[in-house]
């Protein structure tokens, strides 16, 4: 078999791999969904694309509309990154199944690699930059432009994903790693919104503005960066590879904390301490702890330094977020890590109470984390108070009872040390997670509408109250309607335990 017919097998399993994965039945709905929201995110894409090109072209004397975009290239990368951890899985991962046939490994490397150069991702944003460039670029400049620099910004977004492999791969070795994206990216925002003038602008409008005059020097350049890129890749995936099939691993001694404090408690602080370990030990759910927290730096970030949320609904949307994100991530999945232990659960009487108890003591312990990061946009006035009292308590009194409902319908198995990408929510989980980002902001600005700023906010503490002062009724009640489903949901738990 030549190297040819080996990638076609290779193209054709990889197409394979998902239609016969169990969860390929349930996931339907699920596909269909996410193929509406891409559909919806092109469409947005496209309308903004034109928008501003013609926006653009009156709004800015002397300077081409395309030079404008071109100085703000930095954001667009920036939300491209964050975005494939949702999306892209790494080379490493899909080259281990056939390290054990007599391939070179090699060779995987370069088809997966290539492969993930070559993805229809790194065109996404074209739904932007094509309608942007034939009304900005070919009309003016003519059509050798509009293409030069479209393949520009086609060669910074694989370079994006390279970097967003490579730090990905790293991030299967230590969760310190992920500080250097967030160091990296903090400067890049840093240079740009912090002093008057942005500091990134005129480099990055030499620099594709110099590629849609498809100068040689600036197109060398960027090869030069991404094959820079793809051979550190090569080299890191490579050797994540070999010491996954060699078995070499540095283990490290570490000292187990004891909690002690918590004995105290009884059963109710076993489980608390059962939680704390989970964040702490298990690289699943400490990405979903890390990346709840980067995202709710980001909305930060941008809410201080610039308008962008400035009216009442993006005040609404950045505030009920942050406070919602790190309790959507983990609770709209709850049980669903416990499937991998569930028959030792299930063998004390009323365990899974004193677990729901747990889980909701200490999500809700840490919303504390929202109001600190909160505190400069607070300062500046850009939050208020009130604001910040109404979203926490109708978080931990509304939205969290909602979330917790998942626990009765929850019945497939997540893998706790694997990548975040591995296996996807059900139709349920999705549809749930849509309605926790849409109903509290409408609530919330039709009681502000209603009732005042004050006492609108007031309203939701109020609702919120309610929810947590009988929290012990409702937890009773969804653990009977566990209980009496438990069956069904163990028989699941087992079945997608190993798929």
């Amino acid at each position: 078999m030549n190297k040819y017919q080996l990638y076609k097998l290779l193209r054709k399993n990889e197409n394979l791999k998902d239609r016969r994965h169990p969860m390929f039945e349930k996931n339907r709905f699920m596909k269909f969904l996410l193929i509406f929201y891409w559909l919806y995110n092109a469409a947005i894409l496209l309308f903004i694309g034109v928008t501003m090109a013609i926006g653009m072209k009156g709004a800015y004397n002397g300077v081409a509309a395309y030079h404008v975009l071109d100085g703000w290239f930095p954001i667009v990368l920036l939300i491209d990154f964050w975005v494939r951890f949702i999306l892209q899985d790494t080379p490493a991962n899909q080259a281990k199944p056939y390290t054990l046939l007599p391939i070179r490994r090699s060779f995987l490397m370069h088809v997966y690699l290539t492969r993930s150069g070559f993805s229809l991702g790194n065109l996404y944003w074209g739904f932007m930059l094509v309608p942007f460039g034939l009304i900005a670029i070919a009309i003016h400049f003519g059509w050798m432009a509009f293409i030069g620099w479209l393949l520009g910004w086609w060669l910074l977004c694989i370079a994006n994903g390279f970097c967003y492999l490579f730090v990905r791969t790293l991030l299967s070795k230590h969760m310190a790693w992920l500080l250097l994206p967030i160091v990296v990216h903090g400067v890049v925002i840093a240079a740009m919104f912090v002093p008057e003038h942005n500091w990134l602008d005129m480099p990055c409008t030499i620099l594709l503005d110099a590629v849609a005059k498809w100068k040689i020097l600036y197109l060398l350049a960027i090869f030069a960066v991404v094959g820079l890129l793809y051979y550190a890749n090569f080299l890191l995936q490579n050797a994540m590879v070999y010491n996954e099939i060699s078995k070499k691993e540095e283990v490290e001694v570490k000292k187990t904390a004891k909690m002690s404090f918590l004995d105290r408690y009884g059963r109710l602080g076993e489980y608390l301490k059962l939680e704390v370990r989970m964040k702490t030990r298990n690289k699943t759910v400490k990405m979903q702890f890390a990346t709840g927290i980067g995202l709710m730096l980001m909305f930060c970030f941008m809410m201080y330094f610039s308008n962008a949320y400035s009216s009442g609904l993006g005040k609404s949307f950045v505030c009920l977020y942050n406070y919602a994100v790190l309790g959507t991530m983990t609770l709209i999945s709850i049980m669903c890590h416990e499937g991998n232990y569930i028959d030792g659960l299930m063998s004390r009487r009323e365990s899974i109470y004193q677990l729901l108890r747990a889980k909701y003591y200490f999500n809700s312990f840490l919303l504390i984390i929202p109001p600190i990061f909160f505190i400069p946009l607070m300062v500046v006035g850009k939050l208020s108070i009130w604001m910040n009292l109404g979203y926490l308590f109708f978080t931990v009194g509304v939205i969290y009872p909602i979330l917790f409902q998942m626990a009765v319908y929850n019945k497939d198995t997540l893998p706790l040390n694997q990548k975040l990408t591995g296996k996807q929510g059900n139709a349920t989980q999705q549809i749930v997670s849509i309605a926790i980002l849409l109903l509290p902001i409408a609530i919330e600005r039709l009681s502000v509408l209603l009732l005042g700023d004050i006492w609108g906010y007031v309203f939701l503490i109020f609702l919120g109250s309610i929810g947590i002062a009988t929290h012990k009724i409702w937890l009773m009640n969804i653990y009977q309607r566990f209980m009496a489903r438990r069956y069904t949901n163990m028989e699941g738990f087992r079945a997608s335990r190993n798929s």
